[in-house]
């Protein structure tokens, strides 16, 4: 029996691969983060710039703090059980009029990890709707296996390979429209995507990509983890420290060996690489 979600969003997640909105927080708490992540851009540009954005929860407490939101971590522990990790997490952050866009694409294509039923929460700190480019879902795409993707690497094209899937039907489409402080949770093989952000304000949005369960397994690169809920590790994964300062020594270690095996990961076997 479900602790958080009801047991009709928990059926709707396994049916249509995603499940929104979710409220995590109040407006004001969210505005207060994103406050947060603004002086923290301004203090340190070169670590939260667009080619910079992988792993942050790592190097600041606060983002840290989110990725252990127990109503975050409440709505995943009725989705995965009570033992789980989580992989990392990737600050989405669409400038106002930019071209910027997340082609039609399924997470769990590159990213090297067993089984593919992993779940990634998306919290909004700002508004996220249609004009500034939400992200859209196609449902029950997770029942299919991973579909081939076309590897892009378009200028605007947010993903690190601009992967992209072909002949999408995009009336099927669902918009997920989100206020601050509010989240989604979807499928590791959910397809889904974002236009660009068309309006005059910023759409900031953090993905926990991904939180996976006990008996998940990273099959390229090394097991880096962030335990959360209960015995994940086993004696072979590398645990991975929490920050106790902003920017500190061991955390900007930590966060650069963390990318490092990333990029390691999701750039294996590609074309071309891209700065982040």
């Amino acid at each position: 029996m479900p602790k958080f979600l009801s047991r009709q969003q928990v059926a709707q997640y396994h049916e249509q691969g995603f499940l929104a909105p979710i409220d995590v927080m109040a407006e004001d708490e969210a505005g207060a983060c994103l406050q947060r992540l603004q002086m923290a851009e301004a203090m340190y540009p070169q670590e939260l710039n667009a080619e910079n954005r992988n792993n942050p929860h790592l190097a600041f407490t606060f983002l840290d703090a989110l990725v252990h939101h127990p109503v975050i971590l409440a709505a995943v522990e009725d989705l995965t059980g009570d033992s789980f990790a989580l992989w990392g997490s990737v600050l989405f952050i669409k400038e106002p009029q930019s071209k910027h866009y997340v082609s039609w694409h399924q997470d769990a294509t590159y990213m090297g990890l067993e089984p593919l039923d992993f779940v990634t929460p998306w919290l909004a700190l700002t508004p996220s709707n249609r004009e500034m480019g939400c992200m859209s879902m196609i449902p029950a795409s997770h029942r299919d296996a991973i579909q081939p993707h076309q590897e892009t690497f378009h200028e605007d094209n947010i993903l690190t390979r601009g992967q992209q899937i072909r002949d999408v039907d995009e009336a099927l489409a669902v918009d997920l429209i989100l206020k601050p402080g509010q989240m989604s949770l979807h499928h590791a093989r959910t397809i889904h995507g974002s236009r660009a952000n068309r309006s005059a304000q910023r759409r900031v949005g953090f993905a926990m990509q991904a939180y996976v369960a006990a008996g998940g397994r990273q099959l390229l690169g090394e097991n880096y983890w962030l335990p959360m809920r209960g015995g994940f590790l086993k004696t072979d994964f590398i645990e991975l420290k929490r920050p106790r300062r902003d920017m500190d020594s061991a955390a900007v270690s930590e966060r650069q060996r963390a990318n490092q095996n990333w990029a390691d990961i999701l750039y294996q076997g590609a074309s071309q690489k891209r700065n982040y």
